[in-house]
């Protein structure tokens, strides 16, 4: 089945280009540009490196409409660190395709696990729906919170509760 719009819901203008635009928009917003993700030698830090606040936009799979938030991204490193702006790529890197919000949180945690190799990995991300807001239910309040967590996380209730207060501070 095709998505088909009713013509008297657009003007003549929007009918003939609207979809070019669209296509343009997604050939600009859904990049498949490989991550060049960026380690180094851990210096001998052992302790919780966190980034947090990192805003991103999506588009729900399900309805085609709009998600943003932010994500959390905390790491106990093994023998690599990342360059910092990399986590926030790698939110982007996953951002930017049609998603939803369980396997975005997962694939990050995943990508992190492989390339970083962390410890321990949480990943925690908080995002409002459009599709929760204007259709449906229609409750613009509401914001959902997904988790992963890997490793030392996983198995450390206190560190994962370090976690979850600093980001909330």
């Amino acid at each position: 089945m095709k998505l088909e719009l009713p013509d008297n819901l657009f003007n003549e203008e929007e009918i003939q280009n609207t979809p070019t635009r669209y296509q343009g928009f997604l050939n600009e917003w859904a990049r498949n540009d490989e991550l060049k993700f960026t380690v180094f030698e851990n210096p001998g830090y052992d302790q919780l490196i966190i980034l947090k606040d990192i805003d991103f936009s999506s588009l729900c799979s399900h309805h085609v409409l709009p998600f943003h938030g932010r994500a959390h991204i905390g790491y106990l490193p093994g023998e690599k660190i990342c360059g910092i702006s990399k986590l926030a790529r790698v939110v982007d890197k996953f951002a930017s395709r049609p998603q939803i919000q369980e396997k975005m949180t997962n694939e990050i945690a995943d990508f992190l696990e492989n390339n970083l190799k962390p410890r321990g990995c949480i990943v925690v991300i908080e995002a409002g729906h459009d599709c929760m807001r204007i259709r449906g239910v229609k409750k613009p309040a509401s914001c959902m919170i997904t988790s992963a967590v890997r490793g030392e996380f996983h198995r450390n209730p206190s560190l994962k509760d370090e976690f979850l207060k600093l980001i909330s501070g």
